[in-house]
């Protein structure tokens, strides 16, 4: 009786739906399983991708302070937080200099710009006209009806999850908390991982740190080279020549500058409104804002950032420029502007993992040969 009651049991186990004896079926399970994990995996991504790249932002910051500070530690021996504070004052004047300078002597000159770049714009397109190309006024309006359109799409994505302003804010409240800091956060990061993983990790976060200082200064380092050759050149040299100063050169200077912290697609702007602006003072003013352009992109090019570049990473030009378009359509402005700085990491994070495969593969042939 009780061999009948257990042979009872097995065949009801068998014959149960929630268990699959075919090895086919099961292997096909498991690979639904885990394709289901990845298209999860891919959602979540998506849907924590702003919060994240804010959160990247906020240590692109901190690095930054973090170069100050390291930099003071040469000259001023004293306490790390002192340091942060003193660099982070220094920072705050700057932009209340430059606030003040923009409102009390290039205010006059921004409130123009918008009319003079569309004013040049209306008489590139006359000129175009002239030379045979048929440019029709209501397709010209539609096309820069769509281009507003797709500007304004943009500007709403530097939003992000709680507006441009609160992004911006909580990007410097974040970097400011790290740099006070940044050890309490490695190791916070460190305790999730696995005991083997930390060293390793600790050793990517350095180099990633180190790469991310540097690059940064050097970007910093370009700014201002570009803006202070700008405005020489437009300003000061532009007169002693014959030509006249530039219009707008402390604008288009500042502007300069600023766009530079985007590689490629920052120059390709500022190359562009200067040149219409400098073509608003005649013929001979154009040329030579072109020339100015070039001469600074040029110096900028071949003596600043390869002098940058042996120290940092160096990123081939063709992909910087593809990931800066990427990012630019998937998170508008900020990703366009952090598009530079993630690739760097991303290309430390590789490097680092072919190292650790490559003194692997060393390891085992070393025990096999012996």
């Amino acid at each position: 009786m009780a061999d009948d009651t257990q042979d009872f049991r097995d065949n009801d186990l068998g014959t149960s739906p929630s268990r699959i004896d075919d090895p086919r079926i099961r292997h096909e399970v498991s690979r639904a399983m885990v394709w289901v994990g990845i298209v999860g995996a891919a959602v979540l991504a998506v849907w924590i991708a702003r919060p994240l790249l804010v959160i990247f932002g906020a240590m692109v910051f901190a690095s930054m302070i973090e170069g100050g500070a390291r930099l003071l530690a040469r000259v001023l021996p004293i306490a790390r937080v002192w340091r942060v504070a003193i660099v982070l004052a220094g920072t705050l004047a700057f932009l209340v200099w430059l606030g003040y300078f923009a409102g009390s002597t290039i205010s006059q000159e921004a409130a123009q710009f918008p009319a003079i770049i569309e004013r040049q714009i209306n008489e590139l397109f006359a000129w175009a006209r002239t030379q045979g190309f048929a440019i029709e006024e209501a397709r010209l309006q539609n096309y820069l009806g769509n281009i507003g359109s797709g500007i304004s799409t943009v500007t709403r994505a530097l939003g992000g999850i709680l507006g441009g302003a609160a992004t911006i804010l909580l990007i410097l409240v974040i970097g400011i908390y790290v740099a006070v800091d940044p050890q309490l956060y490695e190791r916070g990061v460190a305790w999730m991982l696995p005991r083997e993983h930390r060293d390793r990790f600790y050793v990517t976060a350095s180099k990633m740190g180190s790469t991310m200082r540097r690059l940064m200064a050097g970007r910093l380092l370009g700014m201002v080279v570009e803006a202070v050759f700008t405005y020489i050149m437009l300003a000061w040299v532009a007169p002693l020549i014959g030509i006249g100063a530039v219009p707008m050169a402390a604008l288009l200077a500042i502007l300069t500058g600023l766009l530079a912290f985007v590689p490629n697609l920052g120059a390709i702007i500022s190359g562009a409104l200067m040149v219409l602006v400098g073509f608003s003072g005649g013929v001979e003013m154009g040329i030579y804002t072109i020339a100015v352009y070039f001469f600074v992109q040029n110096f900028d090019g071949y003596v600043v950032i390869p002098m940058i570049a042996k120290k940092t990473v160096d990123l081939a030009p063709a992909l910087v420029l593809a990931f800066q378009l990427i990012m630019g359509i998937l998170f508008g402005i900020l990703g366009l502007f952090l598009a530079d700085p993630l690739l760097a990491m991303i290309k430390v994070a590789l490097e680092r993992r072919a190292e650790r495969t490559n003194g692997e593969k060393r390891g085992e042939e070393a025990v096999n040969g012996t």
